[in-house]
């Protein structure tokens, strides 16, 4: 997909030599982009603001399924939420109680608080309440193995959100389906936000969870791809389990902010939470609301996030999720499975919100979806 780093430096090499410059500088301190003969990147940096220019695009309407078979009566999901102070859990928890409201069925969410204890009780509680399905609501289904066998020989479907790392029916572990953006694309973008603002010169943190395969995987991708620009250098990798990040992320800040000063130019974090925990950090060492840092959240597009972008508030954009739009996915999916039909294939693309395209909106939830699924199930 991208071209190879030799490649890439020797273009580099012939461009800086052109202009008489050398290395791979560091943008301004506002962020804005430096003459591109200043960057050491320069195909990876025209790949990066095309792809951003693409993502930053409102006007995408919907390209998800207008066919399926109607609404299966008399139904009940539960969903077993990893922790719903995860916005993201808790944001797509709420699209899945819309969604049931218009098709007709009962919907109990449990919360597993973010410990694997806590989501192997949530989840056993699930499968003894004997649901027609249960959504594993943002946590590997591999750390409840024996739920996990005891709802399929129960003949219980489930279905995924940010269960594993890929879009679509997964068969280890079994689920129906799991759905989520491809985390490729949203990490792919994500780094492509901080190479195209930065002009490829930048220092970076990276906020993730590893205990969470998804999110480790997300973190990953977003450093390979940072990678691809020499002048963009990966300063810290800060592994904060969400569960903890409330505790730990501002004493996280205030050490990255005295070991890396002014070097600390950008940052991306798996989930958009971190930078909630990290204004006060920010705050207190007189940070500027607009940066730097500059600040993108690789998912999951929460109220708070768009609230501290509108307001430049220590968050520059968000990758969001549509977890509105997901929820009600979750369900025509079960609805699909209900009925002995496949699942529907569909994955949201990715889409980047800043102030300049939110319109002071408070989620990204893209037109069309409720109409389409309402004439599936209804006609």
């Amino acid at each position: 997909m991208y071209p190879n780093r030799t490649t890439a430096l020797a273009a580099a090499a012939l461009l800086l030599a052109a202009a008489a410059v050398t290395g791979c500088e560091s943008g301004p301190p506002d962020g804005t982009r430096p003459a591109p003969s200043a960057a050491g990147c320069p195909a990876v940096l025209q790949e990066a603001e095309a792809s951003v220019a693409r993502a930053e695009s409102t006007d995408a309407s919907w390209n998800g399924p207008t066919t399926g078979p109607a609404a299966v009566p008399g139904k009940s999901i539960v969903y077993v939420a990893q922790t719903m102070i995860n916005p993201g859990v808790a944001g797509v928890a709420e699209g899945v109680r819309q969604a049931a409201r218009t098709i007709g069925w009962d919907v109990r969410v449990i919360d597993g608080e973010g410990t694997p204890a806590g989501i192997q009780a949530a989840l056993s509680q699930a499968v003894t309440l004997r649901p027609s399905g249960i959504v594993i609501g943002g946590f590997d289904p591999r750390l409840t193995s024996q739920q996990v066998a005891r709802a399929e020989a129960a003949g219980i479907p489930l279905i995924g959100w940010h269960a594993v790392s890929s879009p679509g029916p997964s068969s280890s572990p079994r689920l129906f389906t799991n759905v989520t953006t491809k985390v490729e694309e949203v990490a792919e973008v994500s780094a492509d936000w901080v190479i195209a603002r930065s002009g490829g010169g930048a220092g970076v943190v990276v906020f993730t969870d590893d205990s969470i395969p998804f999110a480790g995987t997300k973190s990953q991708l977003i450093e390979q791809r940072l990678a691809d620009c020499p002048g963009v250098r990966l300063l810290a990798h800060a592994n904060i389990p969400i569960p903890d990040a409330s505790r730990r992320t501002p004493q996280e800040v205030s050490a990255l902010l005295s070991r890396f000063r002014d070097r600390w130019t950008y940052s991306v974090a798996i989930n958009d939470l971190y930078f909630d925990d990290a204004a006060p950090a920010f705050r207190a060492a007189g940070r500027p609301g607009a940066g730097p840092p500059l600040n993108i959240g690789a998912g999951d597009g929460d109220p708070s996030a768009f609230r501290r972008i509108n307001s430049e508030q220590y968050q520059a954009a968000t990758v969001p999720e549509p977890l509105t739009q997901q929820g009600w996915q979750i369900v025509d999916e079960f609805n699909r499975a209900f009925a002995d039909r496949p699942a529907s294939g569909y994955v949201a693309p990715v889409h980047i919100s800043t102030a300049a395209n939110s319109a002071g909106a408070t989620s990204w939830d893209p037109r069309g979806y409720r109409e389409a699924y309402e004439r599936i199930w209804h006609g």
